[in-house]
């Protein structure tokens, strides 16, 4: 098929593009970043630079690349368009994807049916932020929490559920540089527990996740599907773990109202409440299989 992949200079674009040639794929991937045009072809896409906010620059890279199939993983964490993450930037980082999984997607999927493309796979997230009620692990039948963040991704899921479109809630990602900036931090032990650090979280190694989105676009899947390892934790194990694997003390905790004044309550709530979420329907109707099943183990071979 031609693939046509916004966001493919990303850490999963880069993955998924490689994986999607792999399989005889003719892909065209786009970048905000003319510098890292290069490295797009050397994977073996055409590559192209693409203003995802912009609906004109949208409507006619998508249109010169006549595809198939339309791929949606534009973010803009990386430090050029969201700064460095920390524990106490939270919103600010997430802004410039929030306005990507609002007016981006409006955009794509506006200019997808413009050249008669029928089929759109989006990413969206699934590491921590299911409905903090009921049990720790959530299907793709369970609601997802309702925060400024979550708006965004409720948006995205909706309209491109409603185009007959896949949604790939991806976990938390490592592996291939995906969460450098998090090691970094637990490094420096800046990365702290909160309370009794009971709120859960799923992974996803990056490779593993590119490769669920090579399933959804060979059987034109629609609907959501909790893209995550096979291990949904908290973060009183994960963390802690995670330090070991990167040759780091361990992490320092912090008590729970110090650090709501600290870093907020969407760092709060994560850290105490958060649900991770059950991969089944993937491994079930998508026919996925993990070469990382456990972060237990993929931290230690993807991070040490």
């Amino acid at each position: 098929m031609r693939v046509f992949v916004a966001g493919g200079s990303g850490v999963l674009g880069r993955s998924l593009v490689r994986q999607l040639v792999a399989r005889d794929h003719e892909v065209t991937a786009t970048t905000t970043d003319a510098s890292r045009l290069d490295v797009l072809r050397r994977l073996g896409a055409e590559a192209v630079v693409m203003d995802g906010l912009d609906a004109a620059s949208v409507g006619e890279v998508v249109a010169a690349a006549a595809p198939d199939t339309v791929v949606n993983q534009m973010t803009g964490l990386s430090s050029r368009h969201a700064g460095r993450a920390t524990p106490w930037n939270v919103g600010r980082f997430f802004a410039a994807t929030n306005r990507l999984r609002t007016d981006g997607i409006d955009h794509l999927l506006a200019a997808a049916e413009a050249v008669g493309v029928s089929h759109v796979v989006s990413q969206s997230h699934a590491s921590f932020n299911g409905e903090r009620t009921g049990g720790w692990v959530k299907t793709e039948e369970d609601p997802l929490e309702v925060t400024e963040g979550t708006k965004a991704v409720t948006h995205l899921e909706d309209v491109v559920v409603k185009a007959g479109g896949a949604v790939l809630r991806y976990g938390a990602f490592y592996g291939g540089g995906a969460n450098d900036e998090q090691v970094a931090l637990v490094r420096r032990r800046m990365l702290p527990i909160v309370g009794g650090g009971t709120g859960y979280s799923s992974w996803v190694h990056v490779d593993d996740a590119a490769a669920a989105t090579v399933l959804a676009v060979e059987q034109h899947a629609t609907g959501v599907f909790n893209i995550v390892d096979d291990e949904p934790a908290p973060v009183s194990e994960w963390l802690p773990h995670l330090a070991r694997s990167v040759g780091a003390k361990p992490p320092r905790r912090l008590q729970t109202w110090l650090a709501r004044l600290i870093a907020g309550e969407m760092v709060v709530g994560m850290m105490t409440e958060g649900r991770g979420f059950s991969n089944a329907k993937a491994k079930r109707e998508l026919g996925w299989v993990l070469e990382h099943p456990s972060w237990r183990e993929g931290f230690a071979e993807a991070l040490s």
